[in-house]
């Protein structure tokens, strides 16, 4: 399912954005590695305490967004510092607990949980400020809440409050009609406009249902307290599995936008493999090949620098003639956000 706070389903990639989000730039694809013992300079967003927030499920395709709070929890060593409680807020037939055993060889219920991570000074000492310029990162990871949003909100809003959180990055990943074999590209956006400014944002301008991150956002701001979105784009085709190249991308852009660096570890070799796995399920299906030459064609028309509106919205029509009118509206698409 797309991502909450992204655009529908469109047909056409990279293009006009229904929500009126603008690409940022996609990740480039050069074969290049940061160096993750560097921090970027941290623009006046995050200089001071910020919380990074992940949902599984709808928001998290090809666990992107929740695959890079995990990288930051693991990278600095972040530890639980508060638990919202899974009875008030998950649903339990649609995140069912799971049983396993632990390290001793006990069998046991795992519970899905939604928890504030943080290293131990900071959460002892909300007073105490970052240093040497980087940020002080908290970590809001979890199942999505299914129930009882506006609590919800109200219950993050005061534990921003309590650890004087100065800045909030909301991460998601949407399936969209993209092909695996470009960059991934990827959304920022903000509804704080001093925070546009700074970084030279867009504003999205989509009506529409939304989900649990944009309540957030919404309480967030209400409290004072400045936020961004960081969204990227999954091909759907491929929506079953993990995708590290859309994790990749959201470390970069996290890394560019707020000056947080996460450690690339194994992620470009996964990501190098997991194209060449879908290259090679492609060969054996030429409709799935067939289909992933029209998004390239596409992606290609919209990237180029002729492209003009006019060859876009021909673009857009192709696409819509090739498959059977079927656009972002129709019935049979995935629902918008």
């Amino acid at each position: 399912m797309p991502g909450d706070d992204a655009v529908p389903d469109g047909p056409l990639p990279d293009g006009p954005l229904p929500d009126g989000l603008t690409p940022d730039g996609a990740t480039p694809d050069d074969g290049t590695t940061p160096d993750p013992s560097a921090r970027s300079a941290a623009p006046a967003f995050a200089t001071g305490r910020l919380l990074v927030v992940a949902f599984e499920g709808w928001n998290d395709a090809g666990e992107a967004a929740s695959g890079v709070a995990r990288s930051l929890v693991d990278t600095l060593s972040l530890e639980p510092v508060a638990e919202l409680d899974g009875e008030r807020y998950i649903d339990y037939q649609f995140n069912r607990p799971q049983v396993g055993y632990d390290d001793d060889g006990v069998r046991a219920l795992v519970w899905p949980r939604i928890q504030l991570h943080a290293t131990p000074a900071s959460a002892a000492t909300p007073d105490v400020g970052p240093v040497g310029g980087s940020p002080d990162v908290f970590v809001l990871l979890g199942a999505e809440p299914s129930r009882s949003w506006r609590g919800f909100a109200a219950e993050i809003v005061d534990l921003i409050d309590v650890h004087d959180v100065s800045a909030v990055v909301f991460l998601g990943a949407m399936l969209a009609d993209v092909p695996h074999t470009r960059p991934i590209s990827v959304f920022v956006s903000s509804d704080n406009e001093e925070v546009r400014g700074e970084l030279s944002l867009e504003r999205s301008t989509y009506e529409g249902p939304v989900g649990i991150l944009s309540v957030l956002g919404d309480a967030v701001e209400s409290a004072g307290v400045p936020t961004l979105s960081i969204w990227a784009q999954v091909p759907h085709y491929v929506h079953a599995a993990p995708s590290p190249k859309a994790t990749l991308a959201l470390i970069e852009k996290l890394d560019e936008v707020v000056g947080v660096s996460i450690p690339r570890g194994d992620l470009e070799a996964e990501s190098a493999a997991w194209e060449q796995g879908i290259d090679a399920l492609a060969s054996d299906d030429d409709d799935m090949a067939g289909y992933i030459e029209q998004l390239e064609q596409a992606r290609d028309t919209v990237d180029s620098p002729e492209a003009s509106g006019e060859a876009i919205a021909e673009e857009f029509e192709r696409y819509l003639r090739r498959n059977d009118g079927k656009g972002p509206d129709d019935p049979r698409m995935p629902p918008a956000p």
